[in-house]
């Protein structure tokens, strides 16, 4: 990725999507009204509707023309969440059976090169979670600091298949260069993390793969084998999927940045989000060399839609992780410095145990806890 000088204005399309992905991005867009003004920088932010919401009104695309070279013209991307049932209570999928709201996700995830998707996996002390049904403290903290990197553009998702009446397909493509690049970020970031695993503090990357029964994981595994020799200070680790989703749970500080293929990593980090409090606490950054799309990962959850149940906490720090990826592309410690500030207002609340939504363990609403990280955020940008 390579630096260029601040702006005083970047751009940012906001794609909300279905459900709470609407309720998120207007928050998303309240914490930028509110950051852009106390540091100097101004964000020119253009909404562009998407999702199986459209699809129904419009009847033929999941979101408007020109909506991709939008994307492509802005300097980041922020999405909500997509997905929407059907009139049958069904997911709405589009005529050649992509899922209504394929175009702004997947779509944006390929024609935009968006290669790597990285997720961050940390604890945040105070953190709860409800996986025995009681909220109990979840992980020791100090235990939990990992990044999750998949392959972004191919895999299962390359949208290769067919189907009839008996049977159906779907192509898993791997290929060497697509797995050269992922690799290499992942190895890149490890460096650049610098802190190592919890456990030891070494610098480790980990190829998550099925290479005992998959070609393409045997292709992957080759490559990151060739890639680890650029990087002798980074020890090497392999895992096989199954076997990394027990030890991911039982061990995670023996992890600092693990790689894997696109369906694989799409599946392992929504597991490993129960180890930072749940789904609603977790990132999705989309990144390529040119273009960026940060997200929180979990769904638009119709039932919650309008109820003002869903956690803003992912969204609010997808939003400092796009504003740290520019601060990093265009030299800006401006835009750092609200990622910081971000980070440390979320963290801050969730030390004090309030205002925390119901998937935390609290009683408040989005609202408020939206409001809450606003507040602390301008109290830490004003000094």
């Amino acid at each position: 990725m390579s630096q260029r000088g601040p702006k005083g204005t970047y751009e940012l399309v906001l794609l909300p999507g279905d459900g709470i992905g609407v309720e998120v991005i207007a928050d998303a867009r309240a914490l930028l009204e509110v950051v852009g003004p106390a540091i100097g920088v101004s964000f020119g932010l253009d909404e562009i509707p998407c999702g199986g919401k459209f699809f129904l009104e419009h009847g033929s695309r999941d979101w408007p023309e020109g909506a991709e070279e939008r994307c492509r013209a802005a300097d980041a991307v922020l999405l909500g969440a997509v997905g929407w049932n059907g009139p049958d209570g069904a997911p709405v999928s589009m005529p050649d059976g992509k899922m209504a709201g394929w175009s702004p996700v997947i779509g944006n995830r390929m024609k935009l090169d968006l290669y790597a998707n990285v997720r961050p996996v940390k604890c945040l002390p105070g953190m709860k979670h409800g996986i025995s049904g009681q909220f109990s403290p979840v992980w020791k903290p100090d235990k939990v600091d990992m990044v999750i990197i998949r392959e972004n553009t191919e895999g299962l998702y390359s949208g290769i298949g067919e189907r009839d009446a008996q049977r159906a397909t779907d192509v898993r493509v791997i290929t060497q260069r697509a797995s050269e690049r992922v690799i290499r970020k992942a190895f890149e970031l490890s460096r650049e993390r610098g802190k190592g695993a919890p456990l030891d503090g070494k610098k480790r990357v980990t190829c998550i793969v099925k290479h005992n029964v998959l070609q393409g994981c045997r292709l992957f595994l080759e490559v990151f084998r060739t890639v680890a020799k650029d990087y002798p200070d980074i020890e090497q680790d392999v895992a096989i999927v199954d076997a990394f989703a027990m030890f991911v749970l039982t061990q995670p500080e023996r992890y600092d940045v693990c790689v894997t293929t696109n369906m694989f990593g799409d599946i392992l980090t929504d597991l490993a989000s129960v180890l930072q409090g749940g789904m609603g606490m977790a990132v999705g950054c989309n990144v390529g060399d040119d273009h960026a799309m940060f997200e929180p990962i979990h769904g638009s959850a119709p039932p919650l839609a309008g109820k003002d149940r869903a956690n803003p906490m992912a969204m609010m720090l997808a939003t400092g992780e796009a504003l740290a990826w520019l601060g990093k592309r265009y030299g800006d410690d401006r835009l750092n410095r609200a990622h910081r500030a971000i980070e440390a207002a979320v963290s801050s609340i969730v030390e004090r145990g309030e205002p925390l939504t119901a998937d935390l363990g609290g009683s408040a609403g989005r609202a408020a806890v939206a409001a809450a990280i606003r507040e602390d955020v301008a109290r830490r940008l004003a000094h």
